[in-house]
């Protein structure tokens, strides 16, 4: 007890002489900068510490963002009983059953997962803590002899030690089977990749694919990248939140308001590439100011995920893709670089035929995510005259090198969509597009095609220009028609480019139209 006393005197004795001395400095000039005051963040409690710890698998971003800005231990208790209030599944008992369970997950975990790291630290030990208890598990705790299913290729093999769970429902998947393997022996056990991670027989055939992600042997729509990839994001997603409260209903929600949604733009793009194959653009953008720039060596960096599933009209997974992507700004350019859009590109060769298209795109800083779904058919273009999509670009850029990314590149040229179609006055207005199969003229052996841009408002004709080809066929298979169109004398308002193109050979005609809007400066 003395030794408190003596320290709480001591603090008074500092405190009194610093505003003694803080008072004399007020009358005689400037304060000493070693005698001010320093301004120290107030840590939180151990006990709070500890929480945020707790509940990392299943917080989401925008719960701990705003937890990382709570300044006292009243806020940060109250934060926590609304975190559990809003997870409480019965929220008129006393009890909270969703925490009492959870707590028996956290206490089950490290009694059974720890591996040289505690049990919720491990990927076995995230996912029961997420979705509970598996529905059933297929275990070979120590690996040794194992018989391949047919669809992982069939035969013998050995394997390290490996688990299966398989969970009847997680939000977001059907019938989940997520897969652990422990290729050291340690009893730490980490989310598979693909089925071939446990094969340990080094003459093993199927050992080679254990580098890449699904199972591309399998006919099972579940064994898709695009699947496997959706369980390896179990680890990283939290769980969603779903309350029950009285006069709500069943509904989503976080004790911070999420007001910064992504609304992603998805347009796709057709180019003939063969008679059998025809190249689909996905094209996505995304307002920069709907992201979260955060600074990484001295620039202003904005990162985002996207990934996309292409499925054939009876389901089945036709491909998978994914990239991220950046905006990145220096410090005085970032006010700008918010008023611009974050775009990408992929470009896909598939036959004719009807498909969908599911992604997601997410702000890795925010969590913030879009979702886009869309079904669509790939033209068969034929023998007749035709001309791929009509493409409004931001931006059109004749190129002479192959660059490294081909995003955006059509042909030889660079070609940047504006997915919405608005300009400011005075800003060219790109337009990009090809055209197949025109007759050949036996006199020149050239196309003999007529291309006439015509500019309508209001149904109205206000302005026509005629396409030179010379030097824009490409060997007679394709013409490609690239024009960066004069706005400077446009007034503001809706518009209509029509490309009327007539082929004198055979006498066919195309007219492909898109509207678009200038916008005064």
């Amino acid at each position: 007890m003395s030794g408190s006393r003596l320290v709480l005197g001591l603090s008074f004795v500092a405190l009194t002489l610093s505003s003694i001395t803080g008072a004399a400095q007020t009358k005689t000039g400037p304060s000493d900068p070693a005698t001010k005051p320093r301004k120290v963040k107030a840590e939180p409690a151990k006990a709070f510490k500890q929480w945020v710890v707790d509940v990392e698998p299943i917080i989401r971003p925008g719960e701990l963002e705003a937890w990382k800005k709570l300044r006292t231990d009243d806020e940060r208790e109250h934060f926590i009983a609304e975190f559990w209030n809003l997870r409480d599944p019965s929220p008129d008992t006393s009890e909270n059953e969703y925490r009492e369970g959870y707590y028996e997950r956290m206490a089950y975990v490290n009694e059974h997962f720890a591996s040289g790291v505690p049990g919720y630290k491990t990927d076995r030990g995230r996912i029961y803590l997420k979705y509970g208890k598996p529905d059933d598990i297929e275990s070979h705790p120590a690996g040794g002899p194992y018989q391949r299913q047919s669809y992982e290729g069939g035969g013998s093999t050995a394997t390290y030690p490996f688990e299966i769970w398989f969970y009847r429902h997680i939000p977001g998947l059907t019938g989940a089977e997520v897969e652990f393997v422990d290729p050291t022996g340690s009893g730490q056990y980490r989310l598979a990749r693909n089925p071939f991670e446990k094969i340990a027989s080094l003459t093993d055939p199927y050992r080679e694919l254990a580098g890449g992600i699904g199972n591309p042997l399998s006919p099972r729509s579940q064994d898709s990248e695009f699947d496997w990839m959706d369980r390896m994001r179990l680890l990283d997603a939290p769980p969603p939140v779903e309350s029950n409260h009285p006069g709500g209903g069943s509904r989503v929600s976080t004790p911070v308001i999420d007001d910064n949604p992504l609304n992603p733009n998805l347009q796709l793009s057709y180019f003939k590439q063969s008679d059998a194959r025809v190249i689909v653009a996905f094209t996505v953008q995304t307002e920069n100011k709907d992201l979260v720039f955060r600074d990484i060596g001295g620039l202003q960096t904005a990162r985002v995920n996207i990934s996309g599933r292409i499925t054939s009209v009876a389901g089945r997974s036709i491909g998978f893709f994914e990239d991220a992507v950046a905006a990145v700004a220096t410090p005085e350019e970032l006010a700008d670089a918010k008023g611009r859009k974050l775009a990408y590109q992929k470009a896909l060769p598939l036959p004719p035929g009807l498909y969908r298209v599911d992604m997601l795109v997410r702000d890795v800083a925010s969590g913030a995510a879009g979702q886009l779904h869309q079904g669509f058919e790939v033209p068969k273009f034929g023998t007749k005259l035709s001309s791929s999509s009509l493409v409004l670009a931001s931006r059109l850029e004749q190129i002479r090198d192959v660059p490294a990314s081909r995003q955006f590149v059509i042909g030889d040229q660079k070609v940047i969509p504006n997915l919405s179609a608005t300009y400011h006055q005075g800003a060219p207005v790109g337009v990009f597009m090809q055209i197949y199969n025109a007759g050949i003229d036996q006199t020149t052996l050239r196309p003999a095609v007529d291309v006439e841009y015509v500019l309508l408002q209001a149904g109205r004709e206000v302005g026509k220009q005629v396409e030179d080809w010379q030097g824009n066929s490409d060997a007679g298979s394709r013409l490609t028609v690239a024009r960066l169109l004069d706005s400077r004398r446009l007034a503001p308002g809706e518009y209509e480019i029509a490309i009327r193109i007539r082929d004198r050979v055979t006498g066919e005609t195309l007219t492909p139209t898109a509207k678009f809007t200038i916008l005064a400066k």
